[in-house]
Order: C-alpha cells, then structure tokens, then sequence
C-alpha cells in the first residue's frame, strides 16, 4: 500500500479529533430528536401497523382486534417506546454516515472500497430479515398462539380468551424484529471477518456442525418458546451460514505467492 493511497497522512491533532466527533453526535442527536418527534406524532399509527398481523388473525377468527392497558400510564409510555424504536430505525442511516464521515478520514481508498459494500448491505439485511418477521412468522406465530383460546362452553366449562396488553405485545414484537434483523447480518459480519484475514473459509467449513447447532440454540434463546418461530430462524441463520461461505470465498485475500528462486 503506497503513501498515495492515504487521503492525508497528515495526523490530525487531538483537539481537532475532539472537535469533529463532537459535530457528529450533534447531528447524529438532533436528528435522533426529529425523528422522535415525528414517530411520536405518528405513534398511534405506528403501533397499529405493529399490530396489524394481530389484529388480522383476531378478525379471520370472528373475534373484534383489541389489546388492553392495565395500568393509567402504560398506554403513553407505550407510544414513547414506539416513538423510540421508531426513531432509532429512521436515525440509523445518519447516525452511520456521520461515524462513517468521522472515521473515513483515517483509512486508505483501498480501505474504503472495501468497506462500502459492507456498509451498503448491512440496512438492507437488516430490512430483510425484520421484513421476513413481520410478513411470514408473525401470522402463522400469532396464529398459533391465539389457537390456546377456548370458546364459552354451554356446560359450564370456563373460557379461556387472550387479553393481550399493549405494553407486552410491543415488547415482543420489537425484541423479535430486532432479533430477525440482526442475525441477518451474519453474512455481512462474517464475510467482513474473512476479508479483514480474520477468519477463512476453511475454517467457516470446518465449524459448519457447530454453527447449525449455535443457530438453533441461538433461536431458541430469542425467540418464544414455539416451534414454529424458532425454526423460523433457525433454519435461516442456517442457510445464511451458507450464503456467508459463499459469499466469502469473492473477497477472501490470495496467499502470497511463495518467493521465486533467483
């Protein structure tokens, strides 16, 4: 790697260092604040897209879509954990490019064209996976879930209805989405791995058992304790393991070539 390679190899003093980095949480903090009074305005609107899936298995079972608050303040704290889930998703794309204007300075060109794809698809793997939780697991998760209902017997047996209360059905679908959305960023972490000389895609072969058996423990840690969800991520850790190995043999580094007898 050639000195011409580096934008300024210049070191920049600690003060100027401390002077940037405050300019990029400014920006970073107000436009977490901005989007938090956005999604706080649109908050209702917000937690009923969440609930949607819910909401659409409670109709198709003949029962009126309803969730319940038990206590005086949860409904609003609800709707700032909403405004806060929302915001942080919104204020991503900034929050990244200020760290990446605050780091870019210190890497070299080659550096960086190794990095942009990474950065590129680490939203759209999150998106992915959050997306293959809200339009595939939620229906058939809730579905299951709503089937432990019992209607009221003629013969005195007791009813069994779910009153689901906002506060935890918010809980759980935020925890799942951010689960879906983070694991499927596996690909991108390990090939990163692989093109930093961390890791290779011999050793990604050879841990291949290992792996299969950490996605099912890792899915059943995270998600509920169903077997619908829980292969429902476990069997896509697994084939992203598998893309990860493909994917990483386009950017694992060549070996040097042993040194020519003169």
């Amino acid at each position: 790697m050639t000195d011409t390679d580096s934008i300024n190899d210049t070191p920049m003093p600690l003060l100027e260092h401390l002077v940037e980095l405050r300019k990029r949480l400014i920006w970073s903090i107000v436009t977490f604040v901005i989007a938090f009074a956005i999604c706080y305005h649109y908050s209702g609107e917000i937690y009923r897209f969440l609930a949607a899936p819910l909401g659409n298995i409670m109709r198709k079972n003949g029962e009126q879509p309803h969730l319940i608050y038990t206590a005086l303040y949860e409904a609003f704290f609800t709707y700032i954990r909403v405004a806060v889930f929302g915001a942080t998703c919104l204020s991503f794309p900034m929050i990244a490019i200020q760290a990446w204007i605050f780091i870019a300075p210190g890497l070299y060109r080659s550096e960086k064209r190794a990095f942009a794809p990474f950065l590129i698809a680490t939203p759209i793997m999150f998106l992915i996976g959050a997306a293959l939780a809200y339009y595939v697991v939620f229906p058939y998760a809730w579905q299951f879930f709503l089937s432990f209902q019992t209607p009221q017997s003629t013969n005195g047996g007791m009813q069994i209805e779910l009153q689901a209360k906002v506060s935890e059905y918010l809980t759980l679908v935020t925890k799942m989405i951010l689960a879906f959305g983070v694991c499927f960023e596996l690909p991108v972490v390990l090939t990163l791995l692989v093109r930093v000389g961390l890791l290779s895609v011999a050793q990604l072969k050879r841990f291949r058992r290992y792996a299969v058996v950490a996605s099912f423990a890792v899915a059943a840690v995270i998600a509920p304790p169903d077997a619908i969800t829980m292969l429902s991520l476990a069997i896509p850790l697994v084939a992203l393991y598998e893309v990860s190995i493909l994917t990483a043999r386009f950017v694992e580094p060549k070996p040097m070539a042993a040194d020519e007898d003169s």
